[in-house]
């Protein structure tokens, strides 16, 4: 399976890179785009969780690493009363 990492923006100008043990993020993420607060984190959401229950269909227990990303997101998006996550790149298969 392959995993990536992507790489966003907040709204302070901080990058943060995140973990996905899949690429399925690909589907849920585009490069370039602005997506408020909320909306990522959702976005984030749905990615992440579909990738870990890819983990698990596949090795039979789920991703600890995508719920941690997931964490990391909804621990930074709560910092931010409003504002857009941009999306600086979906890396590649690592």
């Amino acid at each position: 399976m392959p995993e990536m990492t992507f790489t966003v923006q907040w709204p302070n100008g901080c990058r943060q890179q995140c973990y996905s043990p899949s690429l399925v993020v690909r589907d849920h993420l585009t490069v370039g785009t602005r997506y408020e607060i909320s909306d990522f984190v959702q976005r984030s959401r749905l990615a992440l969780t579909e990738a870990s229950d890819r983990v698990r269909a596949k090795y039979g227990f789920a991703c600890t690493s995508a719920a941690a990303t997931l964490r990391e997101i909804e621990t930074t998006a709560a910092a931010f009363d409003r504002g857009t996550v941009h999306v600086l790149d979906l890396g590649g298969a690592r």
